[in-house]
């Protein structure tokens, strides 16, 4: 050898495991005519190179700046090394180490180059419903464990074939190393069963499953990250029959169509929402009706937005390539449980709802539903983050330790920590039910499985009864941190934009426990990750039957026209009041004025709900924040006028805002005749007004000139929009949740940067 020739070795960390980072870095190295191998590692990719220097140099460049779509680079550390010498450059077996690093791709949708191929009758994978390469497919649903090789996936039960082999072998390959790759003699199959589990008689069962559809039946449809129940989205009859069977009386349902070109027949498709339906991770995106349209009324009453979804797996395809406009596709469950993934178990759990079951032999590992984003206030801005999301991290301000954050009752996620990243897990759900606590353990056990992290501290809501905070309770030999509600949804938010230092937060929902006992949801923080002020807050009312006044919105109402009113309420002339009983009224009244089974709330969701009630929207709802939604959905397009707003200094400094006022204000409208859309509007207008107003006396106080929104109120455009731009109009610098949902779905993240700032202390 010659001085002119060196050798190089690399380490690559991020997103580099079964996206066709390694045939990239053998073609590479082939390009600039250098020699070595390349590893997967338990890390992430080791590169042993060796030739030119000018020539490393120029591979070390081109390494980063032109890797595979699928690939997220993170670092790329290098250090001189031994020449061997090695006669060519090869791709060798992965290499175990003893930490697992290396971060895993989600699942994204089948790739344009695979699609020509599922349709092409010319292609020996032809109508093959589990067609992928290295750009597409399943991943995280399927690892059991890193590195990603195929014996750690649940495509260990399928032997290739000697022409999937070959490919599977050869780095010029498309499918080199991509370890679903098969097709119909050597891989997954499908098959169409009835709720008895006998095999429905047919050649074709996708296309039995289509005709069934096409019937008005619902057919349960084994997908990527779980079930979907899917109907005709233009059989009202079948969305009813659906809607009954699984327990879902109003929430929408999403759809799928085969193209843009359908989804524009129903619903107002811009630029940045077509990027979004397009893009690899397959959303479901909040798109505007257009009406008239062919859609059946029944899969989003009430409501102004389609969430719509393109196809993501071939078989999704295939399904729709049978003359479909739009099918439901919506997780397969009974209410408040999780997706059924497991064969077996879709067949116990959805024998009364399904009346077909479209399904597959390739198992999924890790349910993953559906992910949901809209476009709004100039970005695209999270309502659920799960497939297609998850597990990329996001990266922190600074490192921290492993924590794990166990995330709220509602819209829960997990978080777990390690050195820079954040990795927050996909929807949980809603933490009611044990088939939900057991897949938010399962959930827990795998991320710290795949990612390797033995947390050292463990941060849960402060709220007792959660059973996030009772399963954090219950670990042994572990720090525990409480995280106040409100603190963790301003924290998440500034994790995600990596702010460091005091800010004004806004959070605002509907629960909340906060550190006085009472239910908080109106609040105006000064926080960073450490610590908080309560420097304001909506003024407490109450609560008539507790819990029960979150689904029946009419108590909500009699809370704060009792608050406006005293006992006249009752001489009130609305239609709230001529619904409910005088002698139950009274009865009321009186748990009011001696606060029996009232508790006392701050929460702005609250607020939306009593005024939702009092201007007759709804006395009960069928989902979380139905009643808040729907006065969103009728607000008027402007109005100039707001009510007027008061508020007082209280206690320790902590300004108390006024609700009364307003309602006295509704009341008047009401009374007077003016429509719900223009009450609305000048309700969600007087909010606007008062928040700035009072974050603007905050900044006077305590020269702050930052403001973070969060919280599920946020998940409403016309607040969003509207804090932001008065809020900006006036010199503030605003931040609002982009890569994380607003809602309790990003808290966990919250929760572990506070404990992260805590074990500092």
């Amino acid at each position: 050898m010659t001085v002119d020739y060196t050798a190089r070795k690399l380490e690559v960390n991020g997103i580099v495991q079964g996206v066709g980072f390694r045939p990239f870095v053998y073609n590479l190295a082939n390009h600039y005519g250098l020699k070595g191998e390349v590893a997967n590692t338990s890390t992430g990719v080791s590169i042993h190179i060796e030739g030119p220097p000018e020539c490393i140099r120029s591979f070390e460049t081109d390494l980063a700046a032109k890797c595979p779509p699928l690939a997220h680079v993170v670092d790329i550390s290098g250090q001189s090394a031994s020449v061997k010498p090695c006669a060519d450059f090869k791709i060798v077996k992965s290499k175990d180490r003893a930490q697992m690093s290396t971060l895993i791709s989600p699942d994204v949708s089948i790739c344009a180059d695979c699609l020509r191929e599922l349709f092409d009758p010319a292609d020996r994978r032809y109508l093959y419903p589990f067609i992928n390469c290295t750009n597409c497919g399943p991943r995280y649903t399927i690892i059991d464990d890193i590195p990603y090789d195929r014996p750690r996936t649940s495509m260990r039960h399928f032997k290739m074939c000697a022409a999937c082999q070959a490919e599977y072998d050869d780095p010029t390959n498309r499918r080199f190393h991509a370890q679903p790759n098969a097709c119909a003699a050597c891989g997954p199959h499908v098959g169409l069963y009835d709720p008895r589990r006998e095999p429905v008689d047919c050649e074709d069962p996708i296309k039995a499953a289509a005709d069934f559809i096409s019937q008005g039946r619902i057919v349960a449809v084994k997908g990527l990250g779980g079930y979907h129940l899917a109907v005709d989205a233009q059989n009202n009859d079948a969305v009813m029959r659906l809607r009954h069977r699984k327990m879902r009386e109003e929430k929408p349902f999403a759809v799928m169509s085969a193209d843009l070109e359908r989804i524009r027949q129903y619903a107002l498709v811009g630029a940045e929402e077509e990027a979004l339906l397009v893009s690899i991770q397959r959303p479901i995106v909040l798109l505007k009706k257009k009406t008239p349209c062919a859609i059946a009324a029944a899969v989003a009453p009430r409501n102004k937005y389609w969430g719509v979804m393109l196809p993501y797996t071939p078989l999704h395809y295939l399904l729709l390539n049978h003359g479909f406009s739009a099918l439901v596709m919506t997780s397969a469950n009974l209410t408040d449980e999780p997706i059924a993934i497991d064969n077996q178990d879709a067949f116990e759990r959805l024998a009364g709802i399904a009346d077909y079951f479209l399904t597959h032999n390739r198992d999924i590992y890790l349910r993953s539903d559906d992910s949901i984003v809209r476009h709004t206030a100039g970005q695209t801005r999270y309502i659920r983050r799960s497939r297609g999301f998850v597990p990329i991290p996001l990266f922190l301000e600074r490192t921290v330790p492993p924590i794990l954050a166990c995330g709220a009752e509602l819209k829960n996620t997990i978080c777990l920590t390690k050195d820079d990243k954040a990795f927050l897990s996909q929807h949980i759900g809603d933490l009611e039910n044990l088939r939900t606590l057991d897949f938010f353990k399962l959930t827990v056990e795998h991320l710290q499985r795949i990612l390797e992290i033995h947390p050292q501290i463990i941060a849960c809501d402060m709220h007792p009864d959660y059973l996030s905070s009772r399963y954090a309770n219950e670990q042994q030999r572990i720090r525990k941190v409480e995280v106040q509600h409100h603190h963790a949804h301003i924290v998440s938010c500034m994790a995600e934009h990596r702010l460091k230092g005091a800010v004004i937060g806004l959070s605002f929902d509907g629960t909340g426990y906060g550190s006085d006992g009472a239910i908080w949801g109106g609040e105006v923080l000064i926080a960073d990750a450490g610590q908080f002020e309560r420097v304001a807050h909506l003024a407490y009312v109450s609560m008539p039957g507790g819990a029960a006044a979150i689904k029946e919105p009419w108590r909500m109402a009699i809370g704060y026209l009792h608050d406006a009113f005293g006992d006249n309420l009752q001489d009130l002339e609305l239609p709230v009041l001529r619904q409910i009983e005088s002698a139950k009224l009274r009865i009321i009244a009186e748990m009011i004025r001696k606060r029996v089974n009232c508790p006392q709330t701050s929460s702005l969701g609250r607020l939306f709900d009593g005024v939702a009630a009092i201007v007759g929207i709804r006395n009960r709802v069928n989902f979380e924040g139905q009643a808040a939604m729907e006065l969103e959905m009728l607000a008027a397009d402007d109005m100039d006028s707001i009510y007027d707003y008061e508020w007082l200094m209280g206690a320790g400094d902590c300004i108390r805002i006024l609700p009364a006022p307003i309602i006295r204000g509704i009341v008047k409208d009401v009374r007077s005749g003016l429509s719900i859309a223009q009450i609305s509007i000048k309700f969600h207008k007087t909010l606007i007004a008062l928040f700035v107003e009072l974050c603007t006396a905050v900044r006077r106080e305590r020269d702050l000139k930052r403001v973070v929104l969060s919280g599920g109120c946020f998940q409403n455009c016309i607040l969003l929009n509207g804090m932001i731009h008065e809020l900006a109009s006036r010199d503030f610098e605003v931040f609002a949740h982009q890569r994380i949902p607003t809602n309790d779905g990003g808290i966990a993240l919250g929760q572990a940067m506070v404990a992260a700032a805590v074990s500092c202390l």
